[in-house]
C-alpha cells in the first residue's frame, strides 16, 4: 500500500503447504486452485507442551492439521491415541455443532493450522463429493469409538 507518507508492507500470513492439506484424506483429491484457496482460510497456531488444544465437552470452532509436534488424545481421561505431523482433528464438532468428543493436549511444542467453522462449513457445503468423504471419515471415527 502506498500513500503520501510512504509504503506499508503487510506480511503474508503463514499458510499450510499443499502437501500438508492433501495429506488429509478429506482434501486429498482437491485440485491446485482449490487447495490454494483453502490454504488461505487456515490460521497458523502455536501451542506449548501441556496446552489443551481441544477440550472434551467444550465447543469446537476449528478443524486442525498438525504441521509439527505431537499431541495426546484422551476421552474421559483415558488415552485413545496420539497425533503428529500430518494428523488432523476437530471435524466432528464442526459438523454437529456440539461439544468436542475428545481432549487433544500438546505433548511437545506444536504448530498446527486451524480452519474455523465459518470457513469449513461453507467449503464442505459447496462440494458434495467432500461432504460424502466427510461422512465416511465420521463413520470410521464412530466405529473406532464403538470398538473401545
Amino acid at each position: 500500500m502506498t500513500g503520501a507518507h510512504g509504503t506499508c508492507n503487510v506480511p503474508r500470513m503463514a499458510q499450510p503447504s499443499a502437501d500438508l492439506i492433501r495429506g488429509v484424506p478429506l482434501f486429498s483429491d482437491l485440485d491446485d486452485k482449490t487447495v490454494e484457496r483453502l490454504a488461505g482460510e487456515f490460521v497458523e497456531r502455536h501451542f506449548d507442551e501441556g496446552v489443551a488444544i481441544a477440550t472434551e465437552g467444550a465447543d469446537g470452532l476449528n478443524f486442525f492439521i498438525v504441521a509439527s509436534g505431537e499431541a495426546a488424545v484422551t476421552v474421559k481421561g483415558n488415552p485413545v491415541g496420539s497425533l503428529g505431523p500430518g494428523s488432523s482433528f476437530g471435524e466432528v464438532a464442526l459438523v454437529d455443532k456440539l461439544a468436542r468428543s475428545a481432549t487433544v493436549t500438546a505433548t511437545s511444542p506444536m504448530v498446527a493450522y486451524a480452519l474455523p467453522i465459518w470457513s469449513f462449513r461453507p467449503f464442505i457445503e459447496q462440494r458434495p463429493d467432500l461432504a460424502w468423504k466427510l461422512l465416511q471419515a465420521l463413520a470410521d471415527l464412530l466405529r473406532a469409538a464403538q470398538s473401545r
